[in-house]
């Protein structure tokens, strides 16, 4: 079928209801810098005497991604490139189907350190917040994203009354019954579900915690990465093909977070082969 997403999966590496934390990861052509950042979340959980199962929600990678997961990771793969926004709810919808008490989700480019993950993951196990957001610090982003960033964040403190200092942070914890909330609100193949998730958070005055995470550069050779273009480690103006997303996120946004079209429910398991 379009769009399915079939298992792959390591046979040390299934998923058990019974973990305490799930951490889903959303992958496109990463296969370079994946097996250590995988190890090193591994790692970093089992440093404060936690387990954490791993998924990663390959994106019709080119590159060997999935088999690059497949030591440390169960490996969901999709049949087409669907992009970041359908993959990172897809990728949540798989944490989900877990049962864990705790799921994070984190972009497989390996922008974090794992001791910032688990710092965020036991932010939530240990306070009374619904939600807890890893805020960036050090960002290496060019100039143009920052300031995109920026402009979307004073969207939202006008929108909702609040402000929230990394509205598209891809470093958060949710408790599974706030996620199917916020996972339900959205359409399947929003551009931005980070951003529609802080607005209804601001919104629905759920309780945030914020911790402070240091951003690094893409693990691999190619800093940039491949998303906005070409993968040049400096990237002067904007690309086209950014300007041309921001452009239906931002009408995204409208539809949905302004015009009032969220959707009241849907399925939030992945279908599988």
């Amino acid at each position: 079928m379009p769009g399915e997403l079939s298992p792959e999966r390591s046979g040390d590496a299934k998923v058990q209801a019974q973990d305490h934390v799930t951490v889903v990861i959303p992958a496109f052509n990463e296969a370079e810098g994946l097996p250590t950042f995988l190890a090193e979340i591994q790692s970093s959980f089992a440093a404060v005497g936690r387990t954490a199962s791993l998924i990663v929600l390959d994106d019709a990678s080119t590159d060997g991604t999935a088999q690059a997961g497949h030591p440390f990771a169960e490996v969901v793969r999709s049949p087409t490139n669907r992009g970041h926004g359908p993959t990172a709810l897809a990728a949540y919808a798989e944490g989900l189907r877990t049962g864990a008490r705790v799921i994070v989700h984190v972009d497989g480019d390996g922008q974090f350190y794992g001791d910032d993950i688990v710092r965020v993951a036991v932010a939530l196990d240990h306070s009374q917040a619904d939600v807890v957001h890893g805020v960036r610090r050090g960002r290496t982003d060019p100039w143009f994203r920052r300031c995109l960033s920026a402009l979307v964040r004073f969207a939202v403190l006008v929108l909702c009354g609040r402000s929230v200092p990394d509205v598209n942070t891809p470093l958060r914890a949710y408790h599974p019954e706030i996620l199917a909330r916020l996972v339900a609100g959205v359409p399947a193949d929003a551009l931005v579900p980070h951003v529609h998730f802080s607005i209804a958070e601001a919104r629905d005055r759920l309780r945030v915690r914020y911790v402070a995470v240091e951003s690094i550069p893409r693990r691999g050779t190619v800093v940039q990465g491949t998303m906005w273009g070409s993968g040049r480690s400096r990237v002067i103006v904007p690309p086209r093909r950014l300007i041309r997303f921001a452009g239906r996120a931002l009408a995204e946004l409208w539809r949905i977070d302004i015009a009032g079209e969220r959707r009241a429910s849907r399925p939030t398991a992945a279908v599988r082969g």
